[in-house]
């Protein structure tokens, strides 16, 4: 009997033992699983963490190198490749192979522990001018030793073009306003000197001194004009503008004008209506007819057209038929002060700011403001309203 009850143990424990061992085998297998699927949401997320990391340093607008203690690069995001064209994979190489700038470079190199963070103006080479702000700091170890550096390039063309503007203006206004007022100055000197008590040259001081105070008033008034327009300080009034009787009343203004060179005026602009400032239309047309009247050449024919565009706005045309406008300039009519005869154009008593006003009251209605002109052929000056 007891061999029996032993040998029935043995099994039943065998069988125990092979039961405890499938289940712990199991177990083994659904732990390395587990581990497994952990193992593979760790990289996920290591590697999600990652993306979220270069698409922040790619979304960049300022360009941003890392650097390794030997100074080679770990990472460089898109805009660092933009600047200096230096493509995708940079990684391993110093800043000068990448940025190919000596200036760069030396930047880098001077860093030290006394001094870990500098920064610098740098021109890029070639044209156009573009300009970068570099910004440099490096960390050093307790033995002085760096560890790594990182470089921010910001880019400051725009701020450069901006302030050379700023000073090209300044520069022009105190011209402008000198001339005439240099010849008030003298022609009041001369005249309380004694040339007041001769009346036929007084006369022709005092009309001397009179243009030319009309001339500064005219800038002023421009001046004004501009910085409002840019400035957004304007509220067009729009509304339906019959553009056909306009160019009638403004070519009945501009016909003494026109009579006095021998100027021709021809309105042929349809029954046309426009969503505008019916105002600020007509300094815009009275400053086109103006020009082509001064600039078209005596004897000619300036001739208002008009027409709808193919997007659905209106377009004006404002056409002489003088010497034209070269190539190379009409990129620059629209400029602030820009003249094509500085001579002529001053003797004409122009501004210099008619065009640009032109440009700027068009663009405030969400139109755009074009020239067409060949040398010899004449010029065309184009406008487009919203239609009304």
């Amino acid at each position: 009997m007891w061999p029996y009850l032993i040998i029935a143990s043995l099994l039943a424990l065998a069988a125990w033992l092979a039961w405890r061992l499938r289940r712990s085998q199991a177990e083994a297998e659904q732990l390395r699983t587990q581990n497994a699927s952990l193992a593979d949401g760790q990289r996920l997320a290591a590697l999600q963490a990652r993306a979220q990391e270069t698409a922040v340093f790619n979304s960049m607008v300022e360009g941003l190198v890392l650097l390794d203690g030997q100074g080679r690069i770990q990472l460089a995001n898109r805009q660092f490749s933009r600047l200096f064209g230096a493509g995708d994979n940079l990684t391993g190489k110093t800043i000068i192979e990448a940025a190919r700038m000596h200036e760069v470079a030396e930047l880098v190199d001077g860093l030290s522990a006394d001094e870990p963070a500098h920064g610098a103006e740098l021109r890029l080479p070639g044209l156009p001018d573009r300009w970068l702000e570099v910004n440099a700091a490096a960390v050093f170890d307790t033995q002085q030793r760096r560890k790594g550096t990182v470089v921010v390039f910001h880019d400051l063309t725009r701020l450069k073009k901006l302030e050379r503007n700023r000073e090209e203006f300044v520069a022009n206004v105190s011209h402008e306003l000198r001339t005439p007022l240099s010849l008030i100055k003298g022609y009041t000197e001369t005249l309380l000197d004694g040339a007041k008590d001769n009346p036929e040259v007084s006369l022709k001081f005092l009309q001397t001194i009179d243009r030319n105070a009309e001339r500064l008033k005219l800038l002023i008034e421009d001046l004004l004009t501009i910085s409002e327009l840019e400035s957004g300080r304007i509220r067009l009034q729009l509304q339906p503008v019959a553009l056909k009787p306009l160019v009638d009343k403004l070519c009945e203004d501009f016909k003494p004008r026109a009579a006095s060179r021998d100027v021709t005026l021809v309105n042929e602009v349809p029954d046309l209506t426009a969503n505008a400032d019916s105002d600020r239309v007509q300094q815009v047309i009275s400053n086109l007819v103006d020009n082509a009247i001064k600039y078209g050449g005596s004897e000619g024919t300036v001739t208002i057209r008009g027409r709808t565009g193919q997007d659905g706005t209106i377009e004006l045309c404002v056409a002489d038929n003088g010497p034209g406008i070269p190539e190379d300039a009409r990129e620059r009519i629209f400029e602030r002060f820009y003249r094509l005869d500085k001579a002529r154009s001053r003797e004409q008593g122009g501004t210099g700011l008619g065009l640009s006003i032109v440009k700027h009251i068009i663009q405030c209605h969400g139109g755009k403001v074009w020239v067409e002109s060949e040398p010899g052929k004449g010029s065309r000056f184009f406008f487009s309203l919203p239609q009304g």
